[in-house]
């Protein structure tokens, strides 16, 4: 070798050589520097000086039947260094023989690897949380499906009690034919809602694309997004679950922070609609804060159904918050306003009825606008409507302000 081209790789590899006994004979600068040694402590010394306790010595067993047989050894190996750190390099030790063939000494090439393995290690251990997440969710779905089989058991009775309490007769009359339907429509709802988690498979392949890239930050961002997604959707199943429950706890919330939670939620599934948002704080009413995302969530997503149905290149959606005053009492005004072409006049007094959609039964069940009015109605007591407006659709909704704040 000349001896320019040992000090190129020497200059550019962490280099070792030793005896046929394993006693170093030389080190270079950079074996110095990563292993925390001087020369002076390094020669003379076993070359077990930097092994790592945690090494099996299956491992040295394979290590030397290799290079005493006259053969390369390639591994990537963990090494300890004087100050206790862990450091990972991929090693190849080479046997070099003399003029008798016959093996004079070893010499070791390697390459610190250690920032590419703890990064390895931390997305696995990411991967393991995500796979936990997700099994818990889908325990929670079963758990909560269960109750709503329950609830479809006892449905009959709650609307005979309901019907009890309430003076206003055909109304109820109304109310129960839609209740009718209510343990179907909640089982729909819990299934629905575990679609969503098809979404991960995006997250996951861009979180390992920026792992692979070395984007840390990035790969935490996608991680703390997934887990937001997961423990939302989870909570938002328990909500509907609890729906028609008289004990549930209503709060007085800012409609802003309903907004804001269906728009991260529909992040993935938006693309390439623009939503424009004029929605301001002081805007407080009474009730559940993600029934209303529901709401809000299932407008939107007919908006982009529709979209996509009528073939519509430019896709704006607005979201509008402010105040009316109807009979001395004072009202959040929220319209959504898309410019997919709005519905067809003969089934415009149809879009609230259960069961009604112009969708492929694959695509929709026809419950959503019917459960979305029933949660502004009965939850919130406010007023869901819709006209058709320009070249879309407007969804007003109207509930009373909680002046009390």
């Amino acid at each position: 070798m000349s001896q320019t081209y040992q000090e190129a790789i020497e200059n550019s590899n962490i280099v070792s050589k030793t005896d046929i006994n394993g006693i170093i004979t030389f080190v270079n600068d950079e074996f110095c520097k990563i292993s925390g040694y001087t020369h002076n402590e390094l020669i003379g010394e076993n070359h077990n000086i930097v092994r790592h306790p945690d090494i099996p010595k299956s491992n040295f067993t394979l290590l030397w039947d290799t290079i005493l047989n006259k053969k390369p050894y390639k591994a990537t190996v963990k090494n300890l260094t004087k100050d206790g750190k862990t450091v990972y390099l991929n090693t190849t030790i080479t046997p070099i023989l003399d003029e008798n063939d016959e093996i004079k000494e070893f010499i070791a090439i390697r390459y610190d690897v250690t920032e590419e393995v703890e990064l390895k290690k931390r997305l696995e251990k990411k991967e393991i949380e995500l796979e936990e997440l997700n099994k818990d969710l889908e325990n929670r779905v079963s758990l909560q499906t269960k109750k709503l089989q329950e609830l479809n058991k006892t449905l009959e009775q709650r609307v005979n009690e309901e019907i009890e309490k309430n003076e206003e007769k055909q109304k109820l009359l109304f109310w129960q034919s839609r209740m009718a339907s209510l343990g179907q429509m909640l089982a729909n709802i819990a299934h629905q809602w575990r679609q969503p988690l098809t979404e991960l498979n995006l997250t996951l392949f861009n979180m390992n694309k920026s792992f692979k890239n070395n984007n840390k930050e990035k790969t935490d961002e996608l991680y703390l997004e997934s887990k937001i997604l997961i423990k939302t959707m989870s909570s938002t199943i328990e909500d509907f679950t609890n729906f028609f429950n008289p004990q549930k706890d209503k709060k007085s919330f800012e409609i802003k922070e309903a907004v804001q939670e269906a728009l991260i939620i529909l992040k993935k599934v938006l693309n390439d609609i623009e939503v424009e948002v004029n929605v301001a704080n002081n805007f407080k009413v009474v009730g559940v804060l993600n029934e209303l995302s529901q709401v809000i969530i299932n407008l939107i997503q007919n908006s982009k159904d529709a979209y996509l149905f009528n073939n519509i290149e430019k896709k704006i959606i607005t979201i509008n918050l402010s105040e009316e005053k109807i009979s001395n009492k004072l009202y959040a005004k929220l319209q959504i306003k898309d410019n997919a072409g709005g519905i067809n006049k003969e089934n415009l007094d149809k879009i609230f009825d259960p069961y009604f959609t112009t969708k492929y039964k694959s695509q929709g069940t026809g419950l959503g606008l019917f459960m979305s009015k029933m949660i502004i109605e009965k939850s919130l007591e406010g007023e869901l409507s819709h006209k058709n407006f320009e070249d879309g659709s407007l969804f007003i909704i109207l509930i009373p302000l909680n002046n009390l704040g």
